[in-house]
């Protein structure tokens, strides 16, 4: 699932932000409403929803979610708005 609204397009924020969640998870869910109200467009992973994510994390070293990933800087786990706002452009 793509998450983009109109006010997001175009914007200068950095690209192909992926965040990896999983059902009834609150830090997921408190990032993600971060991201949204930050107006940082991103890519939400679900691995409930598609497991082969879950794969795709454990493989990278990853035993818990969320975890934000964007190719310019490094994976962000859990929810952490001190790092979230590097997002923020």
């Amino acid at each position: 699932m793509i998450i983009l609204n109109e006010n997001m397009r175009g914007s200068n924020t950095m690209n192909n932000i992926i965040v990896y969640s999983k059902n009834n998870c609150m830090q997921c869910r408190m990032t993600k409403r971060y991201l949204k109200e930050h107006n940082v467009p991103f890519e939400e992973r679900n691995i409930n929803q598609d497991p082969q994510y879950l794969d795709t994390l454990k493989k990278q070293g990853f035993q818990s979610v969320p975890v934000v990933m964007n190719e310019a800087m490094d994976p962000i786990v859990g929810f952490r708005p001190d790092s979230l706002k590097e997002l923020v452009g």
